[in-house]
């Protein structure tokens, strides 16, 4: 449960321009990323990660990033839960972009037919 006040909305802003200011990468490469929840009284923000950041190689790092400069630099927080995945929930959302990654061999019509195991392999 969010215990969100009017003092929130100005730590929901300033958590938002942290995102913006210190990860465009995130923006930059189709990501996006959302405040899903700030728990004032613990000191708790959950961020969502969502487009090109799911199934990303490098999302394990960027949340790392923010976990660590986020608590530096936003005294009011001391944990932060971030994660990624397909949609972006209730979430509000802090830079745009889709809310899954296209990966090759997505079908985006009707059924073709047959039980495909995916591509073999070229050896």
């Amino acid at each position: 449960m969010s215990t969100e006040t009017e003092d929130g909305d100005d730590l929901r802003e300033r958590i938002s321009n942290f995102l913006r200011r210190n990860f465009p990468q995130i923006q930059m490469h189709g990501g996006s990323a959302a405040i899903e929840e700030i728990d004032r009284e613990s000191g708790t923000v959950t961020i969502q990660l969502g487009g090109a950041c799911s199934g990303c190689g490098i999302s394990p790092m960027t949340i790392q990033a923010i976990k660590t400069r986020m608590t530096k630099e936003i005294p009011e927080i001391e944990t932060v839960n971030a994660r990624t995945g397909g949609g972006m929930g209730g979430g509000e959302g802090m830079m745009g972009g889709d809310t899954g990654p296209s990966m090759p061999g997505d079908s985006r019509g009707g059924d073709i037919g047959g039980d495909d195991e995916g591509p073999e392999a070229p050896f």
